[in-house]
């Protein structure tokens, strides 16, 4: 995308778009007497009848006579004091969606106009190239009908008094964050058949060409050789192979405190013998979100490149039925060497998960999070707006949630206890078992991770309910949302900056 790097008045503006800030109390607002005298003292007039908005993320838009700028989107923010990032995020998510509808991939911000005392013209220009960014996305389809032309976003001005290069480059950061969750949000949105274990292992080669990780794809034969009994169990009954995919980003000269980022990548989950109804099986496409928030976070990591050793560790497979799929009541054995009765193949994202944690730590992981779509009960328990988490490490923990304050992805972690293990490590046939029952079910589901991670300081996050949006939301149209990429990044960021 074209960044303008040279400041522009209301005089000199060169696009069709305006878009403008409206705060309950303009004269607050830096300069705000310019603008109405650029644009026709009716503004003014406008605002305080109403018919201009400035309450939270209402969009009014107004066409302009006999200037270059032809429609001014006007952007409402509220009471200055009350504005947070969120709001103003959210708010930039809407004008994505503005233009959009209007077709267009150029125009203005009048950054100054959302600039509170809180909250400055760098981080007004961050928030703006992440949520037009995420607004603007929308889902590819294969329609043979549409003569739809898409629109890119391809060029921002800016008028203001801040300086250029930091506004710039505050923008730019924020559209590497929304380009990376927009990449999560197709992968997790292709069809199964356009997406197998294969084709996401492909990926995430492509993804270390172009940003000089190491990558490393384990397939079938290889992880037979490995003994990665869990990956392994899950994929009997398909005719697609598992991959286990390692992606590295080695920051510092030593291999040492890694952070270790793994991924649930079932790229389509039947449930296997204890099978899903027609209606919970509809939507499985999105079993991969873990991997797709994993992913995600590499490539923004690969952009901003921080100071941090990372490893990402991706098993993937889709879970299917047939004569060779496993069974309930089998037991496996993982890579671990942990043996698992199963009590049921629709908790499969934890055998899966069990290898990959494992293999992690084996990459010299210090540290892991694991991002999976892991089970319902985190719905039942927090609804869809909201991941769920446990962890071993209340430090780790607690400078996890200082990046999820800075993003606004909202994490709520619950109890994993002693019972709880003892209910895990419960079974007659091998030393786990891995579906204790349905209540406490997101805990049993992340306590089961859990013990491969082992002393390994460790978080686990269920996205099973903020991986997917049922409905349109200011950041975007229904469908896959790049939870967690974000965070995730953003979270690799401060470890490197502490």
């Amino acid at each position: 995308m074209n960044i303008v790097k040279e400041a522009k008045t209301f005089e000199t503006i060169s696009t069709e778009v305006l878009v403008v800030g409206v705060q309950k109390h303009r004269e607050q607002m830096k300069n705000w007497s310019l603008f109405p005298a650029a644009f026709g003292e009716e503004i003014d007039v406008w605002l305080q009848a109403g018919d201009i908005s400035s309450d939270e993320k209402k969009i009014t838009k107004l066409p302009v006579v006999g200037k270059t700028v032809k429609r001014i989107v006007f952007v409402g923010i509220g009471e200055g004091k009350n504005v947070t990032e969120e709001v103003l995020r959210g708010a930039f998510g809407l004008v994505g969606k503005e233009l959009k509808a209007l077709k267009t991939g150029e125009y203005t911000i009048w950054l100054e106009s959302f600039v509170t005392e809180n909250i400055s013209a760098e981080d007004v220009a961050f928030l703006a190239g992440e949520g037009t960014g995420l607004g603007f996305y929308s889902i590819p389809n294969y329609k043979t009908t549409s003569n739809v032309v898409d629109t890119y976003l391809d060029t921002v001005h800016f008028v203001t008094e801040a300086n250029m290069d930091e506004v710039t480059s505050s923008y730019e950061v924020g559209l590497i964050y929304a380009s990376a969750v927009n990449e999560a949000r197709n992968l997790v949105n292709l069809p199964p058949n356009m997406l197998t274990a294969t084709d996401l292992a492909n990926y995430a080669v492509e993804l270390g060409n172009q940003y000089d990780f190491e990558v490393e794809i384990l397939n079938k034969a290889q992880m037979e050789e490995l003994g990665m009994g869990g990956i392994l169990s899950v994929n009997q009954g398909s005719s697609e192979e598992p991959r286990l995919i390692t992606v590295k980003y080695q920051a510092k000269d030593k291999w040492e405190d890694v952070v270790g980022l793994v991924g649930k990548g079932v790229t389509y989950d039947t449930g296997g013998y204890s099978l899903k109804p027609r209606e919970g099986m509809v939507g499985m496409k999105g079993d991969m979100g873990g991997a797709a928030a994993v992913l995600g976070a590499m490539k923004i990591i690969g952009e901003t490149r921080p100071n941090k050793n990372v490893v990402a560790v991706i098993g993937s497979t889709d879970n299917m039925v047939s004569g060779t799929a496993f069974k309930p009541d089998d037991v496996i054995t993982t890579y671990s060497g942990k043996t698992v009765e199963v009590l049921n193949t629709d908790a499969e994202g934890r055998l899966v998960l069990a290898d990959a944690v494992t293999y992690a730590k084996q990459q010299g992981a210090n540290y892991l999070i694991d991002v999976a779509t892991l089970t319902g009960g985190v719905i039942v328990a927090l609804g869809n707006d909201k991941t769920g988490a446990l962890t071993n490490d209340e430090a780790f923990f607690e400078a996890f949630m200082e990046a999820t304050i800075e993003t606004g992805e909202f994490v709520w972690r619950l109890p994993l206890t002693e019972s709880d293990k003892k209910r895990i490590r419960k079974s007659d046939m091998a030393d786990l078992n891995n579906s204790p029952g349905r209540d406490g079910h997101m805990i049993f589901g992340g306590g089961f991770v859990g013990e491969f991670a082992e002393e390994t300081p460790w978080i686990h996050l269920d996205i099973a309910g903020t991986s997917d949006a049922a409905a349109p939301h200011d950041l975007g149209p229904k469908g896959g949302t790049g939870a967690m990429v974000r965070t995730l990044a953003c979270f690799i960021e401060q470890l490197a900056e502490a």
